[in-house]
């Protein structure tokens, strides 16, 4: 028991630990100069790697359960970076619809920090765990049927803040 405690401990603070790197290494990369070497000494391998049209590729970053971001960083065809960005957005929130896919889900936001199937539902709800500006941290939670398709979205409290635990 103990064993697994202590290595739960260490990924989550392994995991801290990447997320307070990321400033650092989003300061040092530059769109159109550095190169796919130098994303992944900065960010490590990433979580997945998705083809883009003409050769491109898009590496994900995800940052969940503990962090509060996702990223996206796409390679173009010559090697060199043409785009980071932290995808966990409003923005990004709103364009996710009802009949969506869920790849084109996880395409958009990256992996999530929970998955849970509700039987008696028959529903698979993701949640995404963002801050809200300026630091409100919150939930995007997506809302799947059994073919994986969207039904809803819902902005919540962090699943883990003070304000969902028990007690009495």
């Amino acid at each position: 028991m103990k064993h697994i405690i202590s290595r739960g401990a260490s990924l989550a603070a392994l995991a801290l630990a990447l997320a307070a790197c990321d400033p650092q290494a989003i300061k040092e990369l530059e769109e159109g100069v550095s190169t796919e070497a130098d994303v992944v000494q900065r960010f490590g391998q990433p979580e997945r790697v998705w083809p883009e049209a003409g050769g491109a590729k898009t590496y994900e970053y995800n940052r969940q359960p503990e962090g509060m971001r996702n990223y996206m960083i796409t390679i173009g065809p010559d090697g060199k970076m043409s785009a980071l960005r932290q995808v966990l957005t409003p923005e990004n929130f709103r364009r996710v619809q009802p009949g969506m896919g869920v790849e084109d889900v996880r395409r958009m936001l990256g992996k999530p920090a929970k998955q849970v199937p509700y039987q008696l539902q028959n529903q698979i709800v993701w949640t995404w765990k963002f801050l809200e500006p300026p630091s409100e941290k919150k939930a995007f939670n997506v809302v799947f049927s059994p073919d994986y398709r969207v039904i809803r979205t819902e902005v919540g409290p962090d699943p883990d803040g003070p304000d969902m635990r028990g007690g009495g």
